[in-house]
Parts: structure tokens; C-alpha cells; sequence
């Protein structure tokens, strides 16, 4: 996922009319173009939106249908009451949805706040019947509610999973993209450009740019981009690329005063305006705009590293790792037999790697190379593909052929589950490094070290190795800052379809 997000225009502003306030309005105020005349929402954005309703619609019916046969069996005097959650229940459901904020385009789409809100609407349900239960003194079934409401929450997720996939298809084919315009310096489009055409899952599609000169004369002379004059001209390029997306990056000229007025031109086609921020990796929930003696000003909280949420993530660590060990057994005991089989040496590669807080540990992993990968290392360096500290090279000769099937599907990660176990590790969180890569480290690489390494990551979902290596240490730079418990939930849901993929599987 590229590095921009929705931003909060109101801190925009703030910024903007402090500076604004000091001069007189210039040419980048004046936008005189109306752009295309809105027509509604595209046809594939009502399917999508259509589709993802009805399913949360029968994800309610099917919570309760699972839980009404779990707990009943069948229909009786004592369970006549529960029979009409059939019929509530997918009403209930919707509405919780609804005020969860489940059904915003905001959150559709791409990104995995959709799926956080889910989980947020499935917990507030439970807590609300919890309380309701024994304000009330009502005769409610633990059991009824404890499969009703997971079961609704994840069918839901896996409905909307697949619709974010169908989707996905659609935009490889180039369709159901946005017709996007970015607004800002040339180096810094130029940039956003490569990161938007590192996938297309994000459905923006660069049609034209505005720049502070009439035509490019650096990096964008690389692209075939557009370019549709000044900013005095953004009406115009939308108009003329018939774009539905305005991306605004950071620069001195769009202040607050002429973001607003762009805002207010804009809204009356309904284009959508987004503001690609500098705060782009602290933004969120940390973020709150908080009005100072009549100035809005934005307000940005201390990352959440202590606490009853760590306590919270520890205990679930420690449980889904025993739970993963029981379940994944016989894969793990197969894979031991077929490395020992096909090449010598043991079956469980150990090496120390740097956790928490700089304290080294020792990692368990399944040997995929042979034994003397350490040794030729040195004569392969030459070959390395990686950007960064880490050596990576697609066709390793090290690595043995049941090595690379082991590597395909990320089997030979999952004896980390000890280490969870251990509580050296954790299931969700940055990538173990080695400790020459620590010393490697610039500054603020070294900010991944103050939680503990996971075994699976933002990175890791979102490219696995082809990622370049500052993208990869970006994402979890980004992690560190904003983890919450429902995304670590969301992060081990596309970890199961980054495994399928073979993209960045080396």
C-alpha cells in the first residue's frame, strides 16, 4: 500500500491560515474550473457497496443459525425466544455495522481499517448484551452469544475479504480504477507515482499532474504523465481528465486557504479530495485536532509501548502460539522428516537474532539451505538484490529443493512458534534482525527494537521480499507506532494470503 492516507483537512488548514494571514492571496488561490458534473457513485463501486451489505446481512443470520443449533439442537419451549434472533439478528448486525462506521467509503476499498471496524462492531454487540443481560436480569444464553456474534464478525470479514479480492482482479485488468490528478512539486509526484504503480490494489490511477510550472524539466520527464499547467489550472485538468481523485502533496504554496477553496470548488462535482501528508506514518489514531485559543491545532499522542494492551497482546501471543504448535504438528513433524531425508545436516536451523530492547535470542527456524550457507555467502555477496542490509537473491544456490518449497509457503517460519511460546517473540510485529544488520541500523531503524519481532508483519503482507527495504522498514516503523490488537487480528488474516501468493516468496 502506498504511503499516503486521507488526511485531516481542518490540520491542514490550521498550518494554512497562520501563513495565509500574514499575505495576500496569490495565483494558487484562484481555481475557476467546476470539473465534471456528478452523476453518482460508479456502477462498480454500488455492486461492491450492494454486495458486502447483503453479505453482512446473511453473515447475521448465519451467526445465529450456527449458534441457535449449537445451543438447542432444535426448536422447543425453551428456545422459542432464540428463534426470533434468526429474524433479529441480521437486523442487529447491520446496525451495529452502521454505527461502527463499517459501511464508509472511507474505509472500503484498500487498507485494513474495514476489517478493524468489523471486529470493533462484534465486540461492542457483546459487551452491549453483556451489560444488558445483567442490568436487566434477562435469562440470556453465554453460549448463544459467545457463537453468534464471532461467527457473524468472522463471516463477515471473509465476505468482504472476497469482495476486496474480486476487486483486487478487477483493478489488474485496469478497471475500476479512479481517475487521479496530483497536485504538487514535481519531485515529490514523481515519487508518488512509482509507489502508486507498485500495485494497482489501491484502484488510483495518475491521469495528469498540476505542477508550480507550466511543464516538467526534471523527474517527471521519466513518466508519461500529463502535466495540465499550475495549480491555478487544477479545474481545468479535472475537467479535462474527466478525474474523480485531486491528490494534493505537501508544499509551501497549497496552504490552508487555498486547500479550502480547492475543497469547495471540487465538492460541487463531487471529486474527491485527498491530502498526501508529511505526518503520513504518525497520522491516525495518535492524531487529534484540538482547538488552542481559537486555532485548531493538531495533537499527537505517544506511541501505546506499555500498558494493559501490551499485557493484552502478550497473553494472546502466548495462547495462539500453543494452539498453533498443537494444530500444526503433523506439518511440522513432516517437514523435519523431509528435510532430514533429502539433504544433511538437522532439521531445525537455530542462529541468534536481536529482540527487544537489543537483547539477543536465539531463533528456531527449519534448515532450508545446506549447511554451508554461512561459508559461500561471501562468494555470492556480488549477486545481492536487496536495496538494503539484507542479502536476498531470487535463485539462492543455497537453498535446498525442499528448502524452497518450505520457503514458498513460509513453513519453515512456523517452528518461530516456539519462540512466541517463549515470549522472545510475538506473533504479529517487526522482523527479527540479525545483529550485523542492527549494527547497520541508522537512527531510526533502531525504533523497531523497542517492541518484540514478529513472525509475521505489515511487510510481510504487503510484499513480502519484493518490497524494497525502505518500504519494508517504513511499514514497520508504521506498526511500532500505531499496533492495535485488531489489527494484529487483521495482519494474521492476510498473512494466510500472502503465503498462497508466490510473489516475494525467497
Amino acid at each position: 500500500m502506498s504511503s499516503f492516507v486521507r488526511s485531516i483537512v481542518t490540520a491542514t488548514e490550521a498550518r494554512g491560515d497562520l501563513l495565509a494571514a500574514s499575505g495576500p492571496p496569490g495565483h494558487v488561490y484562484s481555481i475557476n474550473q467546476q470539473g465534471r458534473k456528478y452523476s453518482g457513485p460508479p456502477a462498480w463501486q454500488r455492486k461492491y457497496f450492494t454486495g458486502i451489505v447483503g453479505c453482512d446481512i446473511a453473515a447475521g443470520f448465519f451467526g445465529a443459525a450456527v449458534a441457535f443449533s449449537a445451543r438447542f439442537g432444535n426448536l422447543n419451549d425453551h428456545s422459542q425466544v432464540y428463534a426470533l434472533a434468526l429474524i433479529a439478528m441480521p437486523a442487529v448486525w447491520i446496525a451495529v455495522l452502521g454505527l461502527s462506521r463499517a459501511f464508509e467509503s472511507r474505509y472500503l476499498f484498500v487498507g485494513t481499517e474495514e476489517y478493524q471496524r468489523v471486529v470493533h462492531a462484534a465486540v461492542a454487540l457483546t459487551a452491549v448484551v453483556a451489560l444488558a443481560s445483567y442490568g436487566l436480569e434477562l435469562p440470556t444464553s453465554r453460549v448463544f452469544v459467545l457463537i453468534a456474534i464471532p461467527t457473524a464478525a468472522f463471516t463477515s470479514i471473509a465476505a468482504r475479504f472476497a469482495w476486496r479480492k474480486w476487486l483486487h482482479r478487477m483493478r489488474r485488468q485496469g478497471r475500476c480504477m479512479k481517475r487521479v490528478v496530483l497536485v504538487g512539486h514535481e519531485s515529490s509526484v514523481a515519487a508518488l507515482i512509482v509507489q502508486l504503480r507498485r500495485e494497482h490494489y489501491h484502484g488510483l490511477n495518475v491521469v495528469a499532474a498540476c505542477l508550480p510550472t507550466e511543464r516538467a524539466q526534471g523527474a517527471l520527464l521519466e513518466f508519461d504523465t500529463r502535466v495540465r499547467g499550475t495549480f491555478d489550472r487544477i479545474g481545468e485538468a479535472v475537467a479535462a481528465e474527466r478525474a474523480d481523485t485531486v491528490i494534493v502533496l505537501s508544499c509551501p504554496e497549497i496552504d490552508g486557504r487555498a486547500l479550502r477553496r480547492l475543497a469547495w470548488n471540487l465538492e460541487r462535482s463531487e471529486v474527491d479530495l485527498i491530502v498526501a501528508s508529511a505526518l503520513v506514518d504518525v497520522a491516525g489514531d495518535r492524531t487529534t485536532v484540538r482547538p488552542v485559543d481559537g486555532l485548531p491545532m493538531l495533537h499527537l499522542d505517544h506511541a501505546n509501548l506499555t500498558g494493559v494492551r501490551r499485557w493484552a497482546k502478550g497473553t494472546v501471543d502466548k495462547i495462539g502460539a500453543a494452539f498453533g504448535l498443537l494444530m500444526l504438528s503433523p506439518l511440522l513433524l513432516g517437514a523435519a522428516f523431509l528435510i532430514r531425508c533429502t539433504s544433511p545436516g538437522p532439521a531445525v536451523f537455530k542462529q541468534e537474532r536481536i529482540g527487544k530492547d537489543g537483547q539477543p535470542f536465539t531463533i528456531w527456524k527449519f534448515r532450508t539451505m545446506y549447511t554451508d550457507a554461512e561459508r559461500r555467502l561471501s562468494h555470492l555477496a556480488h549477486l545481492n538484490e536487496s536495496d538494503g542490509v539484507l542479502f536476498k537473491m531470487k535463485d539462492d544456490p543455497r537453498i535446498t529443493p525442499v528448502g524452497k518449497y518450505l520457503r514458498r509457503f513460509s513453513i519453515d517460519e512456523f517452528p518461530q512458534l516456539v519462540n512466541v511460546l517463549r515470549g522472545d517473540m510475538s506473533l504479529v510485529g517487526p522482523r527479527p534482525p540479525l545483529a550485523t544488520e542492527v549494527a547497520a541500523y541508522e537512527a531510526d531503524m533502531r525504533r523497531r527494537l523497542v517492541v518484540k519481532p514478529g513472525m509475521t508483519g505489515l511487510w510481510q503482507v504487503s510484499g513480502r521480499s519484493d518490497l524494497p527495504w525502505e518500504e519494508a522498514v517504513r511499514l514497520d516503523l508504521r506498526y511500532v507506532e500505531h499496533w492495535t490488537l485488531s489489527l494484529d487480528f487483521v495482519i494474521l488474516l492476510r498473512t494466510v494470503t500472502a503465503i498462497l501468493r508466490p510473489h516475494g516468496a525467497y
